[in-house]
């Protein structure tokens, strides 16, 4: 099954779930009510194997996306000014997703979320006590509980130590990692061909138990969303790309329409590269500052998941009236920046690695599946938004390098294109 087979099936058992679950609640049919909360154990087996592979997958990506940015010093001023514009729009990116999400959800009716777990509404720790919680005693530990934040520190602080190895050594180290995420991503396409029932099973058990108010809620999450990435592109990426680029927004986004309908129609940044050098070219960018910025962008840029991510946490937090304090909140934040940088390439990754975040401010995971089946639209904008960006990181390099840095990555990329 094909990633957009994939979606749209999930979108086919989103719709047949909320309509059976419609039915039940305006009819209040024993039976109907009956099935549809019965084939609920359903859903939730399908989120149990999403969360199985949870774990490896962050960790595995997380791992091969630090040791390969390498020392950060060697690329220079266009490492600095690459990574700088990468990193600093994905944090306002989730500040704006979060934001945006917060100012809506008062028109959200009450509703009935996915049931939650026991225990999973844990009180959340102290400022102090959260601070300490991120450097694990005991990895393993840390790994089998799911908890994923302190794995995360862990996993970027081993990435980094293992690049300043010899090239032999890392090169065994990260092909460990890249065969282990290989068999993972496998993994997850086996568990999506179950994605439609399980999707199914979940809107229905909800809708036939909240009717129209789990439907309003989920228009004003994916309006939500549309509407944020709008206000960062127009908001935060045209003004960096005038002003720091030097270059008219008009024939910027004449050059990204090939690349930002590739990244639409596919939501896959690697699939729109190719185009995004064409792009680059058509803009008359130094071949070896596009080619490294371009490349890197592909690889480790997720401001358009980082910022869905963020509204996403809004939106559950509300969904299951979890408070989110300060400490907690900025947690998240960092956890979903992290995670941000390596989203894996498979349908609807920017959900699953939902969960450090989650599991951080003691939001169930119950309600990802929920999203999974809603999350074709926003992906597709989140995409695009991010094929932009890769664009305009490279733009606003080319302008602010003084001297262009020759990078092998360019090699790669002439072939692709």
């Amino acid at each position: 099954m094909s990633i957009v087979q994939s979606t749209l099936a999930m979108g086919v058992g989103l719709i047949l779930g909320l309509a059976f679950g419609l039915v039940a609640s305006a009819t209040q049919s024993a039976g109907l009510m009956a099935f549809a909360t019965g084939i609920e154990p359903v859903g939730t087996a399908f989120v149990n194997l999403i969360r199985m592979v949870v774990v490896p997958l962050v960790a595995t990506t997380v791992f091969t996306g630090v040791v390969r940015l390498g020392d950060p010093r060697r690329l220079g001023r266009l490492g600095a000014i690459t990574l700088g514009f990468f990193w600093s729009t994905t944090l306002v990116a989730i500040v704006i997703g979060m934001t945006v999400m917060r100012l809506l959800l008062p028109f959200a009716p009450p509703t009935v979320p996915p049931a939650a777990e026991p225990g999973t509404l844990a009180k959340l720790p102290g400022t102090v006590d959260f601070l300490l919680s991120l450097i694990p005693t005991n990895v393993i530990d840390v790994a089998a509980r799911g908890a994923l934040l302190p794995l995360i520190v862990f996993t970027v602080l081993f990435a980094a130590a293992a690049s300043t190895l010899n090239s032999e050594a890392q090169a065994r180290l990260t092909g460990l990692a890249d065969a282990a995420t290989q068999t993972l991503v496998k993994l997850v396409y086996w568990i999506l061909w179950t994605a439609p029932v399980g999707v199914f099973a979940l809107a229905a058990a909800v809708t036939a138990k909240s009717g129209w108010s789990m439907l309003q809620n989920l228009a004003i999450f994916v309006g939500g969303v549309i509407a944020g990435l709008l206000v960062f592109f127009f908001g935060v990426y045209l003004p960096l790309i005038t002003y720091l680029g030097k270059i008219t927004p008009a024939r910027f986004l004449r050059a990204c329409v090939g690349p930002a309908t590739i990244a639409f129609s596919t939501t896959s940044s690697a699939a729109a590269l190719p185009a995004l050098f064409e792009s680059a070219d058509e803009l008359r960018l130094s071949p070896s500052v596009s080619g490294f910025v371009l490349s890197l962008g592909a690889a480790i840029n997720r401001t358009g998941s980082a910022l869905f991510q963020g509204a996403a946490i809004m939106f559950l937090a509300s969904l299951y009236h979890v408070t989110l304090p300060p400490a907690a909140l900025g947690g998240a934040i960092f956890a979903t920046f992290l995670v941000s940088q390596t989203v894996a390439s498979v349908p609807s990754a920017s959900i699953v690695s939902l969960a450090p975040a989650l599991g951080t401010l003691g939001i169930p995971l119950a309600g990802l599946g929920i999203l999974l089946g809603v999350d074709r639209i926003p992906d597709m904008f989140r995409t695009a938004t991010q094929v932009t960006g890769h664009l305009g990181a490279a733009v606003v390099a080319d302008r602010l390098t003084l001297t262009p840095v020759p990078s092998p990555l360019q090699e790669r990329g002439t072939k692709e294109h």
